[in-house]
């Protein structure tokens, strides 16, 4: 867990109250010019991030005429950790030094004689001062650099992550689309034409309308099979819409060549968006499928209409289901459809041992 930082406003503050108190221990308040200098230096760290060479020199003064040198050298610092000029940076590391090592009586200075041993100490003192600050700013400013090339860094590694698992997807739905193409399409194919077949060569009237029907449902598949083989070819590309896609209008006709005797009882208005249309359409196809499969020969009721702006559709056979084994994929998907459109699918069965599966969608389909 990373230690939360000292917000600038906060820390700023701090610097001053304690160049404030440098002042104080080193600078007497009879003395005014001195002290001007000190507090100059002190209330001008509150600029120090907006304006890091201006302050320093502001600060400057503050170290030639008194012993209160704080604020100079978080100037320095400050300086520093924000500039990356490097020759400016040793002129004001000596500025600094020449400064601490002047002692200015005013009117007139007194320069140090470096003649003796101590004051070759007090030079070097003076130096390593100036430049520990500088040293520090520079360790800051490298650490943050460094910080911003790893973000950068880690960045570009989760892009890369990504495009990987965008390959990687692409070529698997590539596979999946050439087993549907090779596959699915081809024995779907060969059913329409064995259907076809059939409708030419017989001569019993059920059967002919039985292979009537099983070649029409045969190349509606083929029309969404070569869709769903071109979405999933498209790996990631603008979507494209379904041409053509189901509609309130087609609903008459999914009844009459479902196989399955039910009546539809409809008053939707025909301007609803076409995302709500093909919601109910998957819908009641989804239900007449289940009905064919798990109660063969049973009757449906099938009713749809609108009602305080949402649209309610409501599916119910007239016998009950088997139980026969299934994954329950199709119920699964229908719901993933409404939720999207902000609705639900609920199924389940009724008081009188029946089975009903029920929709409702709001009308306007808006997208959660």
């Amino acid at each position: 867990m990373r230690p939360r930082r000292v917000p600038a406003p906060l820390l700023d503050a701090t610097l001053v109250m304690v160049s404030l108190l440098d002042v104080w221990i080193h600078v007497d308040t009879d003395e005014r010019v001195r002290a001007a200098c000190a507090l100059l230096a002190a209330f001008s760290l509150l600029l120090r991030r907006c304006l890091p060479l201006p302050v320093f020199l502001l600060a400057l003064p503050a170290t030639l005429v008194s012993d209160a040198v704080f604020a100079t050298l978080v100037a320095l610092y400050t300086l520093a950790s924000l500039t990356r000029h490097r020759a400016l940076l040793a002129v004001c590391a000596l500025a600094f030094a020449a400064c601490d090592i002047t002692e200015w009586s005013w009117p007139s200075p007194e320069f140090a004689d470096l003649s003796g041993s101590s004051d070759l100490v007090t030079v070097t003192y003076s130096l390593a001062t100036a430049v520990a600050p500088v040293f520090l700013g520079q360790l800051v400013q490298a650490g943050r650099e460094l910080s911003l090339r790893l973000a950068e860094i880690t960045e570009a590694r989760e892009h890369e992550r990504h495009l990987l698992a965008q390959s990687v997807l692409a070529k698997e739905r590539a596979q999946l689309a050439r087993e549907m193409h090779d596959v699915v399409s081809h024995q779907v194919s060969l059913i329409a034409v064995r259907a076809g077949a059939l409708q030419v060569g017989s001569q019993d009237p059920e059967t002919k309308e039985a292979a009537t029907t099983i070649r029409r449902l045969s190349v509606q598949t083929l029309d969404e099979l070569r869709y769903m083989v071109g979405v999933l070819r498209a790996s990631g590309s603008r979507p494209t819409e379904l041409t053509p896609q189901p509609s309130l209008a087609d609903l008459q006709r999914l009844v009459d060549t479902s196989g399955i005797d039910a009546e539809l009882r409809t008053d939707l208005p025909d301007d609803l968006p076409p995302a709500v249309q093909r919601a109910v359409y998957r819908t009641i196809q989804e239900a007449l499928t289940n009905v064919r499969k798990h109660a063969p020969g049973a009757t449906a009721t099938i009713s749809v209409h609108l009602e305080d702006g949402t649209v309610h559709a409501t599916i119910a056979p007239t016998r009950p289901a088997l139980p026969l084994p299934g994954a329950d994929h199709g119920l699964v998907g229908l719901r993933q459809r409404a939720e999207l459109l902000g609705g639900t699918v609920t199924s389940g069965r009724t008081a009188d041992g029946g089975y009903e599966l029920r929709l409702q969608l709001s009308a306007q389909g808006t997208v959660v």
